[in-house]
């Protein structure tokens, strides 16, 4: 360890520091955010191979999304409030809530078309990634962005209840499948313009300074926030593309 008293740092030196920590910061963002990823995808694949625990996911579907709404609210305080272990258990139970609340529209798709779910896949990444880099190396403050487009998805997630509330008294009818694909193309857009806010939020939320489980506790939070982003993204690109292949 060095000795701040004996080999003080210049500007660079602590600037390179800093970049370092950033770095492996991030990463351990991204890392923790692919391993949700992966879990996610592994319970839906479970729930597509294995009839009975199949069965039992269709069931536990809707209370996992009343779950994640949830967790939504109290995800800072739960995450960043308490100790490492217990933002970790948060976090991986969010992963699974949310395998288990998009896994029955996932297989539905799967049994019709598997390419269309790796499509989507490709293209959430695709996006997620260009949108996370903007995010990332932008000096711009992206914050008036970010309040704007989540401002946007409260109108979006309105319109889509009053759209599912139609459609239960007058059946799906062609216009409101066309609504429904119109709020999912909304959904892409704004939530993307969320995860370059996102991103940049988080990467300045690293202080050199801080304890290692400061920065652990940060690094869970980040993944939380960015994994929810990224599987936001997919699901709607999954439904405009089964949209798309339903009118084929």
């Amino acid at each position: 360890m060095v000795d701040f008293r004996y080999a003080p740092q210049s500007r660079v030196d602590a600037r390179a520091v800093v970049d370092q920590g950033l770095r492996a910061y991030m990463l351990g963002i991204y890392n923790y955010m692919a391993l949700g990823v992966a879990v996610t995808a592994i319970v839906v694949m479970a729930s597509y191979t294995i009839p009975a625990f199949g069965a039992l996911v269709n069931v536990l579907a809707f209370p996992a999304v009343i779950g994640l709404i949830a967790m939504g609210f109290f995800a800072q305080r739960l995450l960043m409030g308490g100790t490492v272990a217990r933002a970790h258990v948060v976090y991986w139970a969010y992963v699974a809530l949310w395998g288990i609340g998009i896994a029955p529209m996932v297989n539905r798709y799967l049994g019709v078309n598997p390419s269309i779910v790796m499509t989507a896949f490709l293209s959430a990444a695709a996006t997620f990634g260009a949108m996370s880099l903007w995010g990332y190396t932008s000096k711009r403050d992206l914050s008036g962005m970010g309040a704007m487009a989540g401002m946007a998805l409260i109108g979006l997630l309105i319109a889509g209840l009053v759209n599912l509330v139609v459609a239960m008294f007058t059946g799906i009818t062609a216009a409101a499948m066309m609504i429904s694909m119109v709020i999912s193309f909304g959904f892409v857009i704004f939530v993307s313009l969320i995860t370059a806010w996102e991103t940049q939020a988080i990467k300045e939320m690293y202080v050199e300074a801080d304890s290692s489980e400061a920065v652990a506790r940060k690094s869970v939070f980040g993944a939380f926030v960015l994994y929810g982003s990224f599987i936001s993204i997919f699901v709607n690109i999954l439904q405009i593309l089964g949209f798309m292949n339903s009118n084929d």
